[in-house]
């Protein structure tokens, strides 16, 4: 589905990424984890085709960039991210925000086709918020925001969903919310590539972790043979009990005292 190999990536001769390679595999859910700064972000702009790396190849679904259209690749791919709700139109009306997903546009010029709205109302349906259709985004809480984005990303059955820290600003009732609606995507066939630094967004949906540490991968593979004390403390600087409970991973920072 997704392979980046010897990635470097350089910029204003900063090495953001330095040799690193990630495989993800048909059936396969992934967590990209590190520390603000640490490269999470720029690895799925990579894997959008929206950067190109300095060094190294990305492969993307059967593509290697740069040697196909990464246009038509795209619509292929569901992508979450703060930076897109910031280009949507905070005045359309929910319905309409999540109907420009068929497209991939930002907002709608003409009329919308029936079908494309009948849609979209099911999307709301799958996320539960289908009582917001008529309402403005911009009248949405944070976290009903990130679920039209979910509902927005399904239009296109996308075979690719990636989330860029979509649970960031969210309050402990939201963010359970949203997490429950994303594990649910394990009924889709869709792979799963979600990034973030907070090891409890970890569902039991995921099957895989990367760590990334200043531009390198540190472990990646089978998240219970990632997430380790070791490991995080590596890429956290701090030290841990970690323990599973429902199939999720929660940590305890032993005092450093």
């Amino acid at each position: 589905m997704i392979h980046l190999s010897q990635i470097h990536f350089i910029r204003e001769e900063r090495h953001i990424l330095n040799d690193v390679n990630v495989l993800i595999e048909s059936g396969e859910h992934w967590v990209i984890l590190g520390r603000n700064g640490s490269g999470k972000t720029t690895l799925l702009e990579l894997m959008n085709g929206y950067e190109f790396p300095s060094r190294g190849t990305v492969d993307v679904l059967g593509n290697r960039y740069g040697q196909c259209d990464v246009r038509e690749i795209r619509k292929k791919i569901g992508y979450i991210s703060q930076s897109l709700l910031e280009k949507l139109n905070l005045g359309d009306p929910v319905h309409e925000v999540v109907a420009t997903g068929e497209y991939a546009f930002l907002r709608f010029y003409q009329e919308i086709p029936q079908e494309v709205t009948a849609r979209a109302l099911q999307m709301l349906e799958r996320v539960r918020i289908p009582h917001l259709a008529n309402q403005t985004l911009g009248s949405l809480s944070q976290g009903e925001r990130k679920k039209v984005m979910l509902a927005r990303s399904l239009m296109m059955k996308p075979e690719i969903l990636i989330l860029d820290e979509p649970a960031a600003g969210l309050d402990l009732y939201e963010r359970e919310r949203f997490l429950a609606d994303v594990n649910d995507l394990s009924k889709q066939d869709i792979t799963v590539v979600y990034v973030t630094h907070h090891i409890e967004e970890i569902m039991p949906l995921f099957t895989h972790v990367a760590i990334i540490e200043q531009g390198e991968i540190i472990a990646a593979g089978r998240k219970e043979e990632v997430l380790t004390p070791a490991n995080i403390h590596q890429a956290f600087g701090i030290d841990i009990v970690l323990e599973w409970y429902q199939g999720r991973p929660w940590i305890k920072v032993i005092d450093p005292k």
